[in-house]
């Protein structure tokens, strides 16, 4: 039974105006469930509605996305079956990001890389997941750094200076998500942001999802206030940010955001059609597809 104050995904999107380019990646969303198949783990923080592969599938087509990268939704735990059920369901039109612990063999690794798992997520929001030392994530970045993939990290921006060392010691790719979640009322140039686009500046391993403006917004949609960040991040690191829906929007408290609209908040962030190519197409296909 899905939490008393959870929001369910949007049942009616809106048809997006910004045409998306040819083989455009939504490259952040998630699948839970069904329950009923791909159980919930027990140690989870929240139970959401069933948000399975096809109707993510339906969503990628709805809105003219032609690939998905499918992000281990925390409410599963390290039980990646139904993001590998979705991968393998997908052909070669998905790539997955799993949640791996310490005891995971190098067979399982091969096997969810056979299934199209390209990454693993570290995550350190405290509300989410239990604290996990950093000894065992370094040890589980230098086994899946052997199978060419890279590291999702998950965290707010208050926990960013205390984690940089750990960050800058990874020997993989970094993806951070939501632009390390920046406090938008503090303005582009407070020093917390800055602190975020001096880290991209001196890693050149190091990327962003310019994502989730309604998790990120005071003012609401059309979330006008998260624009500034985004765009300055595109128009930094043109070669190093993606995007993606965060379908079905975990944990959203406030409003369930329109998929479709969220779509027409691209061409805000990425203002030519250069820069939406290698956000949307180029940037994935380089991270997720070239093995």
């Amino acid at each position: 039974m899905m939490d008393a104050d959870w929001i369910a995904f949007h049942p009616s999107p809106k048809k997006p105006d910004f045409i998306l380019p040819k083989g455009a990646v939504d490259a952040h969303c998630h699948v839970f469930g069904p329950a009923a198949e791909f159980p919930f783990a027990p140690e989870r923080k929240y139970t959401p509605c069933d948000a399975g592969k096809d109707k993510l599938f339906e969503l990628r087509d709805f809105l003219g996305f032609e690939r998905n990268v499918i992000v281990q939704a925390t409410c599963h735990g390290k039980d990646n079956r139904a993001l590998v059920d979705a991968c393998r369901a997908a052909g070669d039109l998905a790539r997955g990001i799993a949640s791996v612990g310490p005891d995971v063999t190098d067979e399982e690794l091969t096997d969810m890389h056979d299934a199209g798992v390209r990454g693993v997520r570290f995550n350190f929001v405290k509300r989410l997941v239990d604290a996990t030392p950093k000894e065992v994530f370094l040890d589980i970045a230098e086994r899946i750094a052997k199978l060419g993939w890279h590291i999702v990290v998950y965290f707010e921006a208050a926990d960013l200076q205390e984690l940089v060392p750990f960050l800058e010691s990874l020997p993989t790719v970094i993806v951070v998500d939501h632009m390390g979640r920046p406090d938008v009322t503090k303005g582009v140039d407070h020093p917390d942001f800055q602190r975020f686009v001096d880290l991209m500046a001196r890693n050149q391993n190091i990327w962003t999802k310019v994502t989730c403006p309604e998790r990120l917004t005071v003012a609401g949609p059309p979330y006008d206030d998260v624009i500034d960040y985004a765009a300055y991040i595109v128009e930094r690191f043109p070669d190093r940010v993606l995007w993606g829906t965060d379908w079905p929007h975990p944990n959203m408290k406030s409003h369930m955001p329109d998929d479709g609209a969220l779509v027409d908040y691209i061409p805000k962030i990425a203002r030519t059609r250069e820069q939406q190519e290698k956000l949307l197409v180029a940037n994935p296909m380089r991270l997720y597809w070239a093995q």
